[in-house]
């Protein structure tokens, strides 16, 4: 039988602990012995000086040659300085759909159990966009677009999703009784598209209320459908319910690309010191198997994560342990 054919992943290893926990999980799939080979591009804050911008056009380039990529975290100034790299990254890519699953991780106590749901995020438009100008000064003005396309777009997906995977409701976020005219056509298109399915239980709830409905009983929702700065603020929400950004893997869907990746911050305190934890983007490389048809592989890695945080002997200083990112990497493949 003839080997099959080595598919490219453009690397994004990113900044602060980006490089270390994506060299960590590029051991991991290895290890795994998938047939994958890694081309290394550049994006990020770090890479400013060298490009004159923090995504170059030729990492954008080496996405859409390749059509898949595995990302690490990318810093972004709070306030001033150049557009964050992922808000470029997703407009130039049309990555419209963000999906973060968010389960209870075996072995890691928090104060929820039985938590499994899938943040449905629309990726492109809203407050999220960045569209904002200087009125006069003291005057800001932010520009939230919401269009039938793009809420067409994400809800048609979040039904497919649920249907796909088995998900038995799709729930709406919105703050429609306040932006009538905008949330109001998110909602809209929802309702319309909910009607093509009709074996998927469809809900519709206020954010805020969202929020409180969440940290009460959030084994009560499945498919969480919204926004972009919705989703943004409530996919960390729901990452906290099962023990952070460091165990919460995230993906970025558009119609020709995806990219895989780490959805915490860039840690600069620790970085270079070994002591990332690395399972979020492990658990991001996971979601990439199954996108490229590789779900054996995706079985074995996610169960090999979570034996290592079953067995509870080798965790990283974030998740109250003293390993670092290579003991903690070395773990999972042995759990392999």
């Amino acid at each position: 039988m003839s080997e099959p054919s080595l598919r490219t992943v453009t690397l994004i290893p990113g900044d602060g602990i980006g490089p270390e926990v994506a060299e960590a999980t590029v051991r991991v799939l290895q290890a795994l012995k998938v047939p994958l080979t890694f081309e290394q591009a550049d994006a990020g804050a770090e890479v400013v000086n060298k490009y004159g911008t923090n995504l170059p056009q030729s990492t954008v380039d080496a996405v859409l040659r390749s059509g898949v990529a595995l990302k690490g975290p990318t810093g972004t100034l709070v306030g001033t300085g150049l557009a964050s790299a992922n808000v470029a990254l997703r407009k130039a890519l049309d990555l419209y759909a963000s999906v973060r699953p968010v389960r209870s991780v075996p072995g890691l106590k928090t104060r929820y159990e039985g938590v499994d749901l899938v943040v449905m995020r629309e990726n492109t438009e809203d407050l999220y966009a960045g569209l904002e100008h200087i009125v006069v000064p003291g005057v800001v003005e932010s520009l939230k677009i919401i269009t039938e396309k793009a809420s067409s777009r994400i809800a048609r997906y979040a039904f497919e999703y649920a249907k796909a995977h088995g998900r038995k409701k799709v729930t709406a976020v919105h703050k429609a009784n306040i932006m009538k005219l905008s949330d109001g056509l998110f909602l809209d298109c929802c309702r319309k598209v909910a009607r093509a399915f009709p074996a998927v239980g469809y809900e519709e709830v206020i954010v805020d209320n969202m929020c409180m409905q969440l940290v009460r009983n959030p084994e009560h929702y499945d498919v969480l459908l919204m926004e972009n700065l919705y989703g943004d603020i409530l996919s960390d929400l729901c990452a906290g319910l099962v023990g952070g950004l460091g165990v919460v893997g995230g993906a970025n869907f558009g119609e020709r690309v995806a990219v895989f990746e780490a959805v915490h911050g860039t840690a600069p305190d620790i970085a270079g010191k070994g002591l990332a934890n690395p399972t979020a983007l492990m658990m991001s490389a996971a979601l990439m198997l199954r996108h490229l048809k590789m779900p054996e592989a995706a079985e074995q890695l996610e169960r090999a994560l979570a034996s290592v945080f079953a067995k509870g002997q080798v965790r990283t200083q974030d998740l109250g342990g003293s390993a670092g990112c290579r003991d903690f990497t070395d773990a999972v493949i042995s759990a392999l």
